[in-house]
């Protein structure tokens, strides 16, 4: 296995090609916050820096996808070693199941106060700023406090993206607790159009308290008792005192050896361990650098993800109430026994939830060698369907991932994280930061990190090509998602296999990545092409 990133070749449609910087670079799914990010490396500041910037961008310009009221997580190498932010919020304190269950749930449902559990992002922002930012947040956050109440021009992918959530919530969201929603993202009945200017006067305000407290106000302020306030009115669950009690939470990262490269993520809560767990297994299998289009990698990696996912359907929850360690499951020992149970035909492993996600990722990297791989998400697009009137605060629905059953390790408890999709990844090789990289999709992420990792590593792709390879998603059962960009002999070679092939028309569903690798003394980055993409480079 070997990586190679001087190479130039495409192998697949794409106009792009890799960008290379040597001062500093920032590649996210928006353009504006990228850019915002490179211009605080202008003003002096460092890749932690940048990474803020562009956050606080995305919550306005592509809020489809993320909020102020979301969760983040965040892998940093800050003068050469890597640190871990796990900032995804509990349950609060006053829900259960046993009174859900009396007011007749028999689910954890998708809108509503039900699925709400306390945002993270802010206090994410706070505490990477506080212990390796350089810049005063107030001016970090200066680019995104001027997009929101100056406006910004909407994207044709956003737009879609707006109209989809717009659609999806007209036909779902019924009670006066959601017209705050309305207000906020639809005053005009209906989403905006590509190259419509939209202004978000109130995410300016509440950016801006955020920045001048140091998130203060969101846990312990004036936004906390209007979340309160508003969650009190309506019969919701979250209060004061459970905003006050959260803090992030610094976490030693967990990584696997795979070929010449150590590849790093958060340990659970999040589902990073999904595709250490999977790479674990396919380190078993040897790959050639031309078999990237071959029905027998396809199958490898769509057999040994089904493996993980079970096991982490089974044990993977807040790491408080996990009953089996991360040390097992990550052991050498454990990856032996499940590459047994690969065949030569699709395997039929137990049933998993399909969810889309709603969530952007970020990297970043500087002149001094920092680097950052940051995701934040509200899920499920918009999220609860729920914004805090006069703040642009948009709830997310983070508990939706709660089991409803109560022996289920994963089941909703007070004060207890859910099982969480998003995960940033990061690489390093013999110990030295390599990059960060990241694909975003609910239960597609550690998919893609798996495939993004292989390409890089045994196919000897470039951070662009390895991100525009065709994919495929693993749905549940044996269903499989391909691109039309598989060749149709490996589809028909893998359904000859037993694997339920679907070719989708729409390149969509299949995550939205991003990719920044130390290459010498340069930095070389990718972007997706399937959807909106910018790398920023200086």
């Amino acid at each position: 296995m070997s990586l190679n990133f001087s190479g130039l070749e495409v192998s697949y449609p794409t106009h792009r090609f890799p960008a290379f910087a040597g001062k500093g670079m920032v590649a996210t799914s928006n353009a504006l916050a990228a850019q915002a990010g490179l211009d605080m490396l202008k003003k002096g500041g460092n890749a932690v820096d940048a990474a803020l910037a562009a956050a606080a961008c995305l919550t306005v310009c592509e809020p489809t996808s993320n909020g102020i009221g979301g969760d983040a997580f965040a892998l940093v190498a800050f003068q050469g070693k890597l640190y871990g932010l796990n900032a995804s919020g509990p349950a609060p304190g006053g829900i259960n199941l046993g009174d859900l269950a009396g007011k007749g749930y028999t689910e954890i449902p998708r809108y509503g106060f039900v699925p709400v559990t306390v945002p993270g992002a802010p206090a994410a922002w706070a505490a990477l700023s506080e212990r390796f930012g350089r810049l005063p947040l107030t001016e970090v956050f200066g680019p995104a406090v001027d997009y929101a109440a100056n406006g910004f021009p909407v994207s044709p992918v956003l737009s879609r993206q707006w109209n989809r959530a717009f659609t999806i919530y007209s036909q779902n969201l019924q009670g006066d607790e959601f017209k705050s929603w309305f207000d906020t993202f639809a005053p005009q009945g209906r989403a905006p159009w590509p190259g419509e200017v939209v202004r978000l006067p109130d995410h300016a305000r509440t950016l801006e308290l955020i920045a001048e407290t140091k998130a203060e106000a969101f846990y312990r302020g004036e936004l906390a008792e209007r979340i309160d306030a508003f969650a009190r009115q309506y019969g919701g669950y979250l209060r004061a005192e459970d905003l006050a009690a959260f803090s992030p939470e610094w976490v030693e990262p967990i990584g696997t050896q795979f070929g010449e490269v150590e590849v790093w993520e958060i340990p659970p809560n999040g589902q990073g361990i999904v595709a250490l767990m999977a790479l674990n297994i396919l380190r078993g299998f040897a790959f050639e650098p031309g078999e990237k289009l071959t029905a027998r990698a396809f199958h490898l990696q769509i057999e040994a993800l089904k493996l993980a996912f079970a096991e982490a359907q089974r044990h993977v929850t807040d790491a408080r109430a996990m009953q089996v360690s991360v040390a097992h499951l990550l052991s050498e020992e454990w990856a032996r026994e499940k590459r047994k149970l690969i065949r030569e035909d699709a395997l039929l492993p137990p049933p998993s939830p399909e969810v889309k996600g709603g969530t952007v990722y970020l990297c970043t990297a500087d002149s001094e060698g920092n680097m950052v791989s940051l995701i934040q998400s509200n899920y499920m697009g918009f999220g609860s369907g729920l914004v805090v009137p006069g703040t642009g605060i948009a709830l997310h629905n983070r508990g939706h991932n709660f089991s409803f059953d109560p022996n289920h390790i994963n089941c909703l408890a007070p004060g207890k994280r859910p099982y969480h999709t998003i995960i940033p990844g990061f690489l390093t090789r013999n110990g030295e930061p390599l990059g960060p990289f990241g694909v975003m999709g609910g239960f597609m992420q550690p998919q893609g990190h798996v495939q993004v990792v292989l390409n890089l590593v045994c196919f000897g792709h470039n951070p662009q090509a390895a991100l525009d390879a065709p994919r495929f998603q693993w749905i549940r059962g044996n269903q499989v998602h391909l691109e039309n960009t598989v060749p149709p002999e490996v589809a028909a070679k893998l359904a000859e296999l037993g694997h339920e092939i679907s070719v989708t028309e729409e390149n969509t569903g299949y995550g939205r990545g991003q990719i920044i690798l130390r290459a010498g003394d340069a930095l070389v980055g990718g972007t997706e092409s399937r959807v909106d993409g910018t790398v920023a480079v200086w």
